[in-house]
């Protein structure tokens, strides 16, 4: 079953040139609980498909089914993680949590509220830090929190844009196991979209790669690893190294300096 269904979607910024918009003709589907890898330049038109699956924006032209019914704007069906730790200051993690919880499902009293976030802060190791700020949380932190808040939520989809981007390789690669293995043992299967410009990453992560050019969809990659992964073991396969040769060579294959003028 499609989850995600992309037709003729064109888009461009106010006050942008009509001859250059920040995507152009995209065509794409994605099944119920498929995780897919959005790879690319930064600049190239990441960012804005995950603004335009999330609602925060509206199409020039084209249309974006969810589940086959037409997307107009934000919804509770999708929960979106941001590369910059969305949360509320003044809020403790497990407030920041329970804020969310509410606001997606009014019907939901408090107290079982509070037993759902705690539930999935512990599920990303954050019960410790549950009473904490996120002044007073690091960066791997605050995103395990904003991860555990999607995930509270039980949103059909779930949206990340470069959650990752910010941490260092250690924290990266904690959460990147995370991710997966709460993605695993979810039921049913969230569809996952999940924005980067990490090769490693999205090899790691994906059972489809799509790959994008400024604007375009310029490829769509398999990835034929069985889950659950064992991640060093893949990074010494013979298929990783050729999968990451074919992508390195679209990345090549256009001037950086075109991709930052999307």
């Amino acid at each position: 079953m499609a989850a995600i269904e992309i037709n003729n979607l064109t888009y461009h910024y106010p006050g942008a040139a009509i001859a250059s918009p920040a995507l152009d003709s995209i065509d794409l589907t994605i099944n119920e609980g498929e995780f897919v890898c959005v790879l690319g330049y930064s600049g190239c038109g990441k960012t804005t498909l995950i603004g335009l699956l999330a609602g925060l924006l509206q199409p020039t032209n084209g249309s974006i089914k969810l589940y086959g019914e037409p997307l107009h704007g934000p919804g509770t069906d999708r929960a979106v993680v941001f590369q910059h730790y969305s949360l509320f200051p003044w809020m403790t993690a497990l407030q920041n949590v329970i804020f969310c919880l509410q606001k997606a499902s009014p019907e939901i009293n408090k107290q079982d509220a509070k037993k759902m976030a705690e539930y999935h802060l512990q599920q990303v190791g954050m019960w410790e830090a549950r009473n904490k700020f996120p002044y007073q949380l690091s960066g791997g932190m605050r995103q395990r929190v904003a991860i555990a808040r999607a995930l509270a939520m039980d949103s059909r989809i779930l949206l990340l844009d470069e959650p990752f981007g910010a941490l260092d390789a250690k924290k990266r690669y904690e959460l990147q196991q995370l991710l997966e293995q709460l993605w695993l043992t979810n039921t049913p299967a969230k569809t996952v979209v999940f924005v980067t410009h990490d090769i490693e990453e999205a090899i790691i992560l994906a059972d489809r790669i799509i790959f994008m050019s400024p604007g375009k969809i310029e490829t769509e990659l398999a990835i034929p690893f069985a889950r659950p992964r064992n991640h060093e073991q893949i990074l010494c396969s013979a298929a990783y190294n050729e999968l990451k040769d074919q992508l390195m060579s679209f990345f090549y294959q256009y001037p950086e300096s075109l991709a930052d003028e999307k």
